[in-house]
């Protein structure tokens, strides 16, 4: 059988492609086992909680008492975790408020570090 030009570019093609669904497949993989070690259940589940932590972010923005900056925001099934540093009790507590004011939100976890 003789090789010509056109069939080492259709194997390259072939070997290029196998590889392509191959990363894909276990990035998949990745992705989905991910979510499992999160502790959450279906995808409703962590887009609920994005929205929940970008609405406590946006209203510590918004808040000129609070550093939002300084103050880092997670959610995991409804439950916020604050941690990061503020510089009075008083920030502290506005952040911990804010957070609690979200919808949809189950509890806060305040790790916030004060830190004049």
């Amino acid at each position: 059988m003789k090789y010509d030009s056109n069939t080492a570019r259709n194997a390259a093609r072939t070997t290029a492609l196998v590889c392509a669904f191959a990363a894909l497949a276990g990035m998949t993989v990745l992705s989905t086992g991910c979510a499992v070690v999160r502790g959450q259940e279906t995808t409703g589940a962590y887009v609920d909680d994005a929205g929940i932590t970008t609405a406590v972010k946006a209203k510590m923005i918004e808040d000129k008492t609070v550093s939002a900056s300084s103050i880092s925001v997670e959610t995991l099934n409804g439950t916020v975790q604050l941690s990061g540093f503020a510089k009075s009790m008083a920030e502290k507590s506005q952040a911990e408020s804010i957070a609690r004011s979200v919808n949809n939100v189950r509890s806060v976890r305040n790790d916030i570090v004060v830190r004049p």
